[in-house]
């Protein structure tokens, strides 16, 4: 490494240790000492600087929490210890028995009680081995889970690097934790997803559990997940073992260690203690930045836990005590529809306000049309209204009134945006004109000049409203024909950010096809589905010239998927809009791969430790352009381990089923051998 390379390596490691230390100090100890313009600035300087030297890029840098490419599924891995559930009820009289069968077991030992807020998430193992967190796992049946590392290595409070402190980590630790979605961002979340057509998360578990599990990890990126650890699952004892006696030494350890730990906790040496925090919990509920469902109640004293043990399903030594859930009584007003980006067509009760749990409620999401059928649910009902998971507003069901009944609602047959003939597809009502409806076109066209789409600068959700409302746009060819005189009409446009605006939609009429696909919104088509579309036809009209059987031979469609993509392209009007597009709209060339040869079909490969010549993002994505499947964790099926350096359980788990191991060297080795010209992974090594 020469002496200039040694500098840039040294300035490199010199910001990934700063970020390190403000991304703990912003969201976990929630003490920022830099403002946003100066984290920036060490962000955007340590991206240059790996860009103009990818050799020195690593997994670890806080560059790569963004997520890397789409995994093809999610694999399953076994628990370093078991993950019980926890003995639960509503109620004071279940823990008082609780509480006497601690005092009768522990006599004289005494009993004190760790008091904290049962959060409303998704359970995780965080394993981390040498102080580098190597994988997370969910619950899933207590023994194993779903391996989900890739998206929780986009949680920013998360530390991927242990820090060093007073207490040393011992070198396998297993972690629980808790993954959750802030309120507020829960809402933002589901403003989106409204916004794009889309039925909403019923609450912030749903949304954490749903997040937390997809395939691609960009999509994790972009909401805020949080995540509290809170236990040991496991330690390595034969290494320096930290001498824990108390749970409280293990939560100022992991604190120390640079997780975070939740700081609302309490302590209690009495059941009228426990009652007392419960009741201060149940009235702080409302303003927490966190949803809870109840409260935690552990044994201090860690020897104590193991005299009591578990059984197979909870341990013995930990209770929760869980709020009843808020429900009150209203009248349904009116039921109206509203019509979302991809056309869904959601009915929705208008309630007499009424307040639950603080909040003044008067919407309530009636899902779909089997919904209102199986709830009955008519205007002028009165109502049992429930906030699901205590933030969405559900009608739970009917209660029996005297009075006449109004007549069983039905949904429109037309459109109430564009009077198109609705469709019905399976429980819901679709708007089949997708690219002329007002009500989806504004939605549309936020998604077409999104970052992943075309990448307009400048055409937000405002002013794709307004280019709506006064009817300059009514499908979406018609942004190409915009003047700048058109656009500085608007409100907020003067003549240079109308100019500019114009210009970059001249720009994007030269774009790459996956673009353009994901920006069409086609269903079921993200940016993982639109580069395979793309790879596999190489033109849009290729793909529309294909049959649903052409499409479900493409990697990762099924049949369900072409039968909607097929439909979608042949659609009256979407077709008529599509033909429009491909006049205006020029894509870069693109090699078709349908015959391309794919010498690693059939091999499941799993990168591990440390690479020189990839990143782990390109070397995967690598292994799925030779027809190759390239997964984040070692199983049965698993084919071929790479291993780098400081490879660590996933190398002794390769060991242990007996698979195939190289280094990197080897594999690139074993890559020429069949046919793959090496020079090329230069341009892509890190």
């Amino acid at each position: 490494m020469t002496d200039g390379t040694s500098d840039v390596a040294a300035r490199i490691d010199s910001l990934r240790q700063q970020i390190a230390y403000h991304d703990h100090r912003y969201h976990v100890l929630d003490a920022p000492e830099i403002d946003d313009d100066t984290y920036d600035a060490l962000m955007n300087e340590l991206r240059a600087l790996e860009g103009a030297h990818p050799e020195l890029v690593r997994p670890e840098s806080p560059t790569q929490r963004v997520g890397g490419a789409p995994l093809a599924e999610l694999e399953t891995a076994g628990h370093v210890a078991p993950m019980l559930s926890l003995d639960s009820s509503v109620g004071e009289e279940a823990f008082r028995q609780f509480d006497a069968r601690m005092r009768r077991a522990l006599g004289d030992r005494g009993v004190r009680y760790s008091l904290e807020p049962k959060l409303d998430g998704l359970s995780i193992e965080l394993v981390y081995e040498g102080g580098r967190l190597t994988r997370a796992v969910t619950r899933g049946d207590g023994r194993q889970g779903e391996v989900v590392t890739a998206n929780v290595r986009t949680i920013g409070s998360l530390p991927w690097r242990l820090h060093r402190a007073e207490v040393e980590a011992p070198p396998l630790l297993a972690v629980r934790g808790e993954v959750f979605l802030p309120l507020e961002a829960f809402d933002d979340v589901n403003e989106r997803l409204l916004a794009d057509g889309k039925a909403p998360f019923a609450n912030p578990r749903n949304a954490a559990a749903g997040t937390i599990r997809q395939l691609d990890p960009s999509l994790a990126a972009s909401r805020p997940l949080a995540i509290y650890a809170y236990d040991l699952l496991e330690a390595d004892t034969t290494g320096p073992a930290a001498p824990f006696t108390s749970h409280g030494e293990v939560l100022a350890a992991l604190r120390d260690w640079g997780l975070p730990v939740n700081r609302d906790h309490a302590w209690a040496t009495e059941a009228e203690g426990v009652f007392t925090y419960f009741d201060e919990l149940a009235r702080q509920r409302d303003t927490l930045a966190y949803e809870i469902d109840g409260l935690v109640a552990k044994l201090d004293d860690l020897a104590a836990r193991r005299l009591l043990g578990s059984t197979a399903h909870h341990p013995r030594w930990a209770y929760a005590i869980k709020f009843p859930p808020r429900k009150e009584v209203s009248q349904v007003l009116r039921i109206v529809v509203s019509v979302g980006r991809t056309g869904a067509v959601t009915p929705v009760a208008l309630l007499r306000p009424v307040s639950i749990g603080g909040v003044t409620v008067s919407r309530a999401n009636l899902h779909n049309r089997e919904d209102i059928e199986r709830k009955d649910i008519r205007e002028g009902d009165v109502v049992r209204v429930e906030r699901a998971g205590d933030v969405i507003p559900q009608v739970v069901e009917r209660i029996e009134s005297p009075g006449e009944r109004g007549v069983p609602f039905r949904m429109p047959a037309y459109c109430p945006s564009c009077e198109s003939p609705l469709e019905q597809r399976g429980p819901f009502t679709v708007c089949p004109n997708a690219f002329e409806c007002p009500a989806q076109l504004t939605g549309r066209i936020v998604h077409f000049a999104s970052r992943r789409g075309l990448d307009i600068d400048g055409l937000g959700e405002r002013t794709a409203s307004q280019l709506v409302e006064r009817r300059l746009v009514r499908q979406l060819p018609d942004l190409f024909e915009l003047t700048p005189g058109d656009l500085e009409a608007l409100d907020g446009f003067a003549a240079l950010s109308a100019r500019n605006l114009h210009q970059a939609l001249q720009e994007a009429r030269r774009t790459e096809l996956p673009r353009l696909l994901y920006g069409l919104g086609i269903p079921e088509v993200g940016a993982a589905v639109a580069q395979t579309l793309a790879r596999r036809f190489g033109s849009l009209a290729a793909l529309r010239a294909a049959d649903p059987a052409a499409l479900e031979a493409s990697d990762g469609i099924g049949s369900v998927m072409a039968a909607s993509i097929h439909a979608f392209l042949h659609e009256p009007r979407n077709a008529a809009v599509l033909d429009a597009l491909e006049r205006m709209v020029e894509t870069e060339p693109i090699e078709v791969v349908e015959d391309a040869p794919q010498p690693l079909a059939g091999t499941t490969v799993v990168f591990t430790g440390s690479l020189e010549r990839f990143t782990r993002e390109h070397a995967q994505a690598l292994v799925q352009r030779l027809g190759g499947k390239a997964v984040g964790n070692v199983s049965k099926r698993t084919t071929l381990v790479v291993a780098g350096a400081d490879a660590g359980s996933k190398l002794r788990r390769a060991r242990e089923l007996e698979i195939e191991v190289v280094d990197e060297e080897a594999f690139v080795q074993h890559l020429a051998a069949i046919g793959v010209d090496t020079d090329e992974l230069t341009g892509g090594s890190a």
